[in-house]
């Protein structure tokens, strides 16, 4: 249970991040309401996977893979560029997630 709600929280907190750009400044209303909601099913489910995994391979898989759904969703919603560089910090995040996973063994 605890990959599933640490899914949970990946996905809030992706949609936390593109929800932050939506509200321009909280000056928008329903914006800035599903960005607080999205940040604090963010916090809740990654509190529930913390209760199994250790924090430090739960937070850094939480932001790493959040990071990675978010520049690849801000690509696709506000046309936002994906470079090289940005190809190889994705790469670097993605291996440095699993080698955790598999040194947590779990």
């Amino acid at each position: 249970m605890a990959w599933f709600f640490l899914a949970l929280a990946i996905a809030f907190e992706i949609a936390f991040a593109l929800g932050t750009n939506a509200t321009r400044g909280f000056t928008r209303l329903w914006p800035s309401v599903l960005t607080l909601l999205a940040a604090s099913g963010g916090i809740f489910t990654l509190s529930l996977a913390l209760r199994t995994l250790d924090v430090s391979v739960g937070y850094t898989i939480w932001t790493g893979i959040g990071s990675i759904g978010t520049v690849l969703f801000g690509a696709l919603i506000y046309k936002e560029r994906i470079t090289l560089p940005k190809l190889l910090s994705f790469a670097a995040i993605i291996a440095g997630a699993l080698t955790l996973k598999l040194a947590a063994g779990v």
